[in-house]
């Protein structure tokens, strides 16, 4: 078995969208204070590699701790758009030749390359985005999840595209990392939030999994 780290890691003033919350990993004890070291954290719930549950943009939606977790672990299976640019747009004939992937339930992982980008000014400012035709195009395929190594689904039109994907109830992990460390397109795929009661999101700690069997 061989695990591939798909995460960003989290550290101190780590860049996030400037609206977000600042990123804060501070020291709080440590050995010498308290005979043990502990940390205080400060972060906003879509830091980093993090998931969207459908209260993110519905009061009335699932949240994170109330989400069905077979959406997040299982097999997945990888679309590679590794030719988007800043500013660019995935579109509905981006996908049509990768549309055999887009079964009821399935999990998808969207590799536009764009996390080699990070932590540059232009990840989040100039990043691709999922047209709002192609987010309709995926949510009437009835898929599981929609995976992204980009920060967010539309630099624009985010609301619409989270809108539609999340009232299909279409679990989004963004910001995913290293997909080109995957040696195939298909592999196991383990993205769990942390269980915070009633809210809209989590940090994960995503994983692809090969070999497994």
């Amino acid at each position: 078995m061989k695990i591939i780290d798909l995460s960003h890691e989290i550290y101190h003033g780590m860049p996030t969208f400037p609206l977000d919350p600042p990123t804060e990993v501070l020291v709080h004890h440590t050995i010498a204070s308290m005979k043990y070291n502990i940390t205080r954290l400060v972060m906003s719930t879509h830091l980093g590699t993090h998931l969207d549950a459908p209260y993110h943009f519905f009061d009335a939606g699932r949240t994170v701790d109330k989400l069905d977790l077979n959406k997040c672990v299982g097999p997945a299976r990888m679309v590679r758009l590794t030719n988007k640019g800043p500013n660019s747009e995935i579109t509905v004939a981006d996908l049509k030749r990768y549309e055999t992937y887009f079964e009821p339930h399935a999990r998808i992982i969207l590799n536009v390359g764009w996390y080699k980008r990070f932590p540059d000014d232009l990840f989040f400012n100039e990043m691709p985005g999922i047209t709002v035709d192609c987010a309709k195009w995926i949510a009437g395929k009835r898929i599981a999840m929609l995976g992204l190594d980009i920060p967010g689904v539309h630099p624009q039109h985010w609301e619409e595209v989270h809108q539609i994907l999340l009232k299909a109830e279409i679990v989004i992990v963004e910001a995913l990392n290293n997909l080109d460390n995957l040696s195939s397109d298909a592999f196991f795929f383990v993205a769990l939030p942390l269980k915070i009661r009633g809210r809209d999101g989590s940090p994960v700690r995503a994983i692809g999994i090969e070999d497994l069997w």
